[in-house]
């Protein structure tokens, strides 16, 4: 009994811990739908795209089998009751695919009780379907970071659960959808960094709840809703990088539990409001880049919490008084410059005893300065004082002893006192200085000081009078990564070895002065170098072929305005995204390895010698946006090409012939129609921006920089032949176009009227007929226009742009009239061709001659008859004996 006993209650105990044990992975264990629904999803992206930087802890999918348990995936997130998935998370997941209607995420009627959902940071692309409203539950969406498109769903706003909406960094457009008002649960708004545009709806007026709103890097425009003003809760917003306008609202001022508030790079104007310091917990305070106008808000420094201030890039005027400053003052960044103040910079700056940044350029000061008052700011590091139009000479080694952990000091545009007593400065303690900015102070050498900044990154003494050679120490500073010696005067690269050499410099530009001889060979040993420029000097030689060292990491190369000859190197620059070799004496054809350049968005190689066809193959090169070849030997006819983002292209004076097919633009019709997203306006980056020459408006115009929504086309001074294509119509957002030079014929097509952004046309020196099109009276952008030397007739349109040109806009064509010409053109210019004036002039030469000899032959005749008589008659004796001596002499000769 007792064994029956024993072994009965094993069994029971057994049995009932096997329940419980089953009870607990009953709870774990996901449903099967759920399991095959979030397989069929993985199946639908490609997983581990090496362009995303993949690493193996990254695939998260990995984890993923049918045989195991979804709510132990890596990723995955169960209710601990129910065992339904109700958060999915794969974010940073190297995931690649389209969204589409059919994506298995948003028909997954199994896993509705999902309440988080987070995608950012990965490949994805598409459109966001309108079935996104099926995840009915969900709390938190994250699909930041990703190259969707379109518009959002108006459904979105059917997600009445939604506390967290993050849509950041992708590429969506149109308008907010106003039913995302209607999410009154929503904490948290993040659309920043798309393409949106139009007005901020007034209904995000009602997300009552909402703590934190960023619309930044888009293209709003309009005012701030005034609706705003009722986001009691707000304590983040950020609207900077849009188009918004008008003044700031007041109802800004009643968000007393705002902490941070970013209104930078608009185009808000007005005042800001006077009592700005009712925001008792502002902490960040940005509206730089505006055109803001007033007296400096004193008010500001009265508000403890501040820490941050920017009110750089404004119209800001007047002088500067800070008020009653807090003490003690917590802040710790202060930006004013470029704005219109003027008079002494306030001693109470002395006061900012935690300032880490201070940035006061272009400030007027009208005299002296006295930079003791900075004495008192220990914990500086990075100030700011370019160009304060002083009458005092800034000793250079007096202010950096002010200061003890300083790592940026920018004096450019004044006076600077440099020396060279090394021995006074090697014991000073701001060797940890990064970057030291000294451009246009008339140094007349390299501060000596350099010499012992080890930890110097970033060096600029461009715009100077220094001479002679660069000295090799200059290459040997250990963290040296950017240098700028531009426009000086100097003539060479002192010899070095590579031995010692910085391998982190990354950033040299030598433009605009008078280096001779051939390019430095060290330059090929600096293999981290991104942006060469040795462009407006007086090099010679080959490029040299050792760049090629430099294929991985050359960024940009602009080596303009030089005398280097010789042909294009065969090397393949793999990261070059600009290359400009304009102005030299290069022979030979474009190298064929630049079809491999599969970065390069600008190629200019003007005024060369380079003798070859239209370069076609560049087609395939997709992100170039820019081609300069005028001014060579490129000859015969260019070839239909597909230039996908070309936006610039300038083959103007060389030898092309043939004609042009009619559909010749069509595939170029992606030429840009805006420039989205906020982004930096001009081409290049922050370190370097290209620059170009390029024929507008009748002149030669060189751009310092190149707006990215710029768009040209110059086929002038080469033989086209046939009528211009019909498809240049297509080019709706193009602003110069020059086909003078040339032979057209045929008719101007009258699609040119749907190039509504045109602001400059120049046909002339063709042979074109008929009429000019009506349709481009209607163009209001268009400001220069040149129909001259042509065989054009007709009515010239009307419009006010038209009655603004001058009359050698249309002479020497054969027939156009219209008020334009009549009130102010003398009608030989509207009637005449250069033919029919060359012929007029003839004829006039014709009748000239004509009474001229007329004039010359009555009175010759008449001399001459006199003279005969007198001979005949008289016979003097000088005459017949000189005619007895030629007779005599005549058969002498005949007899011999």
């Amino acid at each position: 009994m007792s064994t029956i006993h024993i072994t009965l209650s094993f069994m029971f105990l057994f049995i009932f811990n096997f329940q419980d044990l089953f009870a607990i992975s009953t709870r774990h264990l996901c449903r099967r739908e759920q399991r095959d629904a979030l397989l069929e999803l993985k199946n639908e992206f490609e997983i581990g795209n090496q362009s995303l930087g993949c690493a193996n802890e990254n695939l998260k999918t990995e984890s993923w089998a049918k045989n195991s348990d979804c709510c132990y995936w890596d990723g995955i997130k169960c209710d601990a009751n129910s065992g339904e998935v109700i958060g999915l998370n794969l974010s940073s997941s190297c995931l690649r695919g389209r969204f589409h209607s059919y994506t298995s995420l948003f028909k997954l009627q199994h896993i509705r009780s999902l309440t988080t959902l987070d995608l950012s940071n990965n490949d994805l692309y598409g459109q966001i379907p309108s079935s996104i409203e099926n995840l009915s539950h969900l709390t938190f969406l994250d699909l930041s970071s990703n190259h969707f498109t379109g518009k959002i769903p108006s459904s979105v706003g059917n997600l009445s659960h939604l506390t967290s909406l993050i849509f950041s960094a992708n590429q969506f457009t149109g308008q907010i959808p106003s039913s995302i008002g209607k999410l009154s649960h929503l904490t948290s708004l993040s659309l920043t960094e798309n393409q949106f545009f139009g007005r901020i709806p007034s209904s995000l007026g009602n997300l009552s709840r909402l703590a934190f709103l960023d619309l930044s890097s888009n293209s709003f425009d309009g005012e701030i809703p005034s609706s705003f003003g009722s986001l009691n809760q707000l304590t983040g917003l950020a609207i900077e990088s849009n188009k918004l306008s008008g003044n700031i609202s007041i109802t800004l001022v009643n968000l007393t539990k705002l902490s941070f508030l970013s209104l930078s790079n608009n185009q808000f104007t007005g005042t800001l409001p006077p009592n700005i310091n009712s925001l008792p917990k502002l902490e960040f305070f940005y509206v730089e880049g505006n055109n803001f106008v007033g007296t400096f808000p004193s008010s500001l420094f009265s508000i403890p919490s501040l820490a941050y201030i920017d009110l750089s890039y404004n119209q800001f005027n007047g002088t500067l008084e800070f008020g009653n400053i807090s003490s003690p003052s917590k802040l710790q960044d202060l930006r004013l410059g470029n704005n219109n103040f003027r008079g002494p910079i306030p001693r109470s700056i002395s006061k900012l005893v935690n300032l880490k940044t201070l940035e006061l350029s272009h400030w007027n000061t009208q005299g002296p300065v006295d930079l003791s008052i900075f004495s008192h700011l220990k914990s500086l590091k990075e100030i700011d004082l370019s160009y304060l139009n002083t009458t005092t000479t800034i000793d250079l080694n007096a202010i950096l002893s002010y200061f003890k952990s300083l790592q940026t000091l920018a004096l450019s545009g004044n006076r600077v006192l440099t020396t060279s007593n090394n021995s006074s400065v090697s014991d000073l303690p701001w060797q940890s200085l990064a970057s030291l900015f000294l451009s246009g102070c008339g140094i007349t050498e390299i501060p000596e000081l350099v010499r012992i900044l080890e930890q110097l990154q970033t060096l600029d003494v461009s715009n100077n009078k220094i001479n002679g050679q660069v000295a090799r120490w200059l290459w040997t500073l250990p963290n040296l990564g950017s240098v700028d010696l531009s426009n000086n005067s100097f003539v060479s690269f002192e010899k070095l070895t590579e031995h010692g050499l910085s391998f982190v410099l990354w950033h040299l530009v030598a433009s605009k002065n008078n280096f001779t001889g051939l390019i430095p060979s060290f330059i090929c040993e600096l293999r981290s170098l991104s942006i060469l420029d040795l462009s407006k000097n007086n090099f010679s030689g080959s490029i040299p072929p050792c760049t090629g060292n430099l294929k991985s990491s050359l960024s940009v190369l602009n080596l303009r305005q030089n005398r280097l000859g010789g042909g294009l190197p065969e090397n393949v620059f793999e990261s070059l995204r600009s290359f400009d070799v304009g102005h030299n004496q290069l022979v030979g054809k474009l190298p064929r390895s630049l079809i491999h350049f599969s970065n390069l968005e600008v190629l200019n190689a003007e005024s060369n010698k380079i003798n070859d066809t239209f370069p076609s193959w560049l087609s395939s090169l997709q992100k170039l946006q820019v081609l300069v070849l005028r001014s060579n030997a490129f000859h015969g006819p260019i070839h239909e090409a597909s230039f996908l983002k070309l936006k610039i292209m300038d083959i103007s004076h060389n030898h092309f012939t043939g004609t042009l097919p009619s559909d010749y633009f069509l595939n170029w019709s992606a030429l840009p129609s805006s420039l989205g997203a906020n982004k930096d306006p001009y081409m290049g980056d922050g370190y370097y921006q290209d620059s170009i020459v390029l024929m507008n408006k009748g002149v030669e115009l060189e751009y310092q920089r190149i707006l990215k929504i710029y768009t040209a086309i110059d086929f002038s001074g080469n033989g086209f032949q046939g009528e211009i294509p019909r498809s240049i119509g297509l080019l709706k957002e193009l602003h110069v176009l020059n086909l003078s030079n040339n032979a057209f014929t045929g008719h101007i097509p009258s699609s040119m009227g749907n190039l509504t952004a045109l602001e400059s046309l120049d046909v002339s020196q063709n042979k074109l007929s008929g009429e000019i099109p009506q349709e481009l009276g209607k163009l209001s952008f268009l400001a220069y226009m040149n129909f001259s030397h042509n065989q054009l007739v007709g009515l010239v349109p009307g419009g006010t742009q038209f009655g603004r040109q001058p009359c050698s806009s249309f002479q020497y064509n054969s027939g156009l009239f219209g008020s334009s010409l009549d009130d102010d053109c003398p009608s030989s210019q509207q009637y005449e061709t250069p033919d029919s004036e060359e012929e007029d002039e003839d004829e006039d030469e014709e009748v000239f001659s004509w009474i001229a000899a007329t004039i010359g032959f009555g009175p010759g005749i008449v001399f001459g008859l006199t003279i005969g008589y007198v001979l005949v008659i008289y016979k003097p004796e000088w005459f017949t004996n000189l005619f007895r001596r030629n007779k005599h002499r005549s058969r002498s000769t005949t007899t011999r």
